[in-house]
């Protein structure tokens, strides 16, 4: 008998809106304070970033609005809200750079995706990122549909 090789899922859950909404500027990797099932759920698929964001108070560094729903497994006094504020670990030299970025105007911290990383632990990419106008957001959409249409022409003419 063939052993099987078990391959791993490497869940990512993207914000594509932020991706919609932002102009990235400089993005970096921080790890989560999970609580009870959390990292269960998430193993299942059950998390969400969409209009989530990401606050810096008193020097620690908080994502808000982000949500992990619950198991069913678990038991009712062991669930945590699923939409509580969450804390991110970053070092200090992180936190006061990402703290001078975003004390100037238009400057913002969102959360551009959550995984798991080579060692199981998971970790939130967030980005300094500023907002975009109307007309940057249709520019954006036209190039996309531009290149979808120019792709899907150049495999129908092969």
């Amino acid at each position: 008998m063939a052993k099987k090789k078990e391959e791993k899922k490497n869940l990512v859950f993207k914000n594509k809106k932020a991706f919609h909404d932002f102009t990235i500027l400089e993005s970096m990797e921080a790890g989560i304070v999970l609580e009870g099932s959390e990292v269960k759920a998430m193993r299942e698929g059950r998390a969400n970033l969409k209009d989530s964001f990401v606050r810096i108070i008193k020097g620690e560094v908080f994502l808000f609005n982000m949500h992990i729903s619950h198991l069913n497994t678990a038991h009712v006094t062991y669930r945590p809200d699923e939409r509580r504020e969450r804390k991110l670990l970053l070092h200090n030299k992180e936190i006061a750079k990402l703290f001078a970025k975003v004390t100037k105007d238009g400057i913002s911290i969102v959360p551009l995706k959550m995984y798991f990383n080579a060692r199981n632990k998971v970790k939130v990419q967030i980005a300094t990122a500023e907002g975009k106008k109307l007309h940057d957001k249709r520019e954006d959409l036209k190039k996309k549909t531009m290149l979808r249409e120019t792709q899907i022409a150049i495999k129908n003419w092969k």
